[in-house]
């Protein structure tokens, strides 16, 4: 019986998210951090009631084991860690936070087969607001997997993706959080140009979006929809949508995600 739930290896920006997403689900005591700098995995443990430990611990004492490096780290983490993966006599899943790289990939790292979950979360799973995409491979039991949604829902919303289409799927929702907040600043710089303060733009932005895209969920109604409700005939809205249509913004933001989805496939194959 593993003495953790779940440990985190690498508790920057996107494992730390996790970790606090995990936080409000499962008591904070079934929980270890781990990162290749001891003291910002103490810190973060400290803040949030948790334990720390070195990356061998971590493997070999909790259940899921999260694996918050980057795609280029992966290769050396799991070699350093595969011995105390091989000593185990009971369960446990690998969970890949990694773009680019699949499930096959990851458990070949491993040493060998291994029940591995591919994760794409974004950074608002930090605050319960996030977007987290998910596959399994067929080692992991449909009772690991229930388990896993089930803590994870601290993060946001939970999706199951076919693994062919998560380098898609995050570039849009695990790239989308620096798209969108290039275009509040945007905004907000527009709110600026027309004499508002900082501070005050910035707000009426954000609240803006966050607003407008809980309406859209809660309501299910078309993005597309909801403009021309806003647009008034030779209104104020209109003229700054005709604005955004000659700058082409959305083919701006359409050529983004590819860039973001081919940049995914091809951190898989380096």
């Amino acid at each position: 019986m593993a003495a953790y739930t779940c440990s985190f290896i690498g508790t920057g920006s996107m494992g730390g998210a996790l970790a606090r997403a995990v936080c409000r689900t499962l008591p904070p005591a079934e929980v270890l951090l781990s990162n290749r700098t001891p003291a910002k995995a103490e810190a973060l443990a400290r803040e949030l009631g948790c334990a720390a430990g070195p990356a061998a611990q971590a493997a070999e004492e909790a259940a899921y084991i999260f694996l918050g490096v980057k795609p280029q780290m992966m290769a050396g983490l799991l070699a350093a860690i595969a011995p105390v993966l091989a000593r185990r006599g009971d369960r446990f899943v690998l969970v890949s936070m990694a773009a680019g790289l699949t499930m096959e990939r990851i458990a070949a790292m491993a040493g060998g087969p291994a029940p591995v979950i591919r994760i794409m979360p974004n950074t608002p799973c930090a605050v319960g607001a996030g977007m987290v995409l998910y596959d399994a491979n067929t080692l992991v039991t449909e009772e690991e997997l229930g388990r896993f949604t089930a803590f994870m829902a601290g993060a946001g919303a939970l999706d199951r993706l076919e693994e062919r289409l998560i380098d898609a799927g995050s570039a849009v929702s695990g790239c989308g959080p620096a798209f969108v907040c290039q275009f509040i600043e945007a905004l907000a710089d527009g709110g600026v140009a027309c004499g508002l303060p900082r501070q005050k733009a910035l707000l009426y932005a954000a609240q803006t979006l966050r607003g407008t895209a809980r309406l859209m969920l809660d309501t299910g109604a078309h993005p597309g929809a909801m403009k021309d409700a806003v647009c008034s005939p030779a209104g104020s809205t209109i003229a700054g949508v005709q604005v955004l249509e000659r700058r082409a913004l959305r083919g701006a933001v359409m050529d983004a995600v590819a860039a973001a989805a081919q940049k995914n496939a091809a951190l898989g194959q380096s």
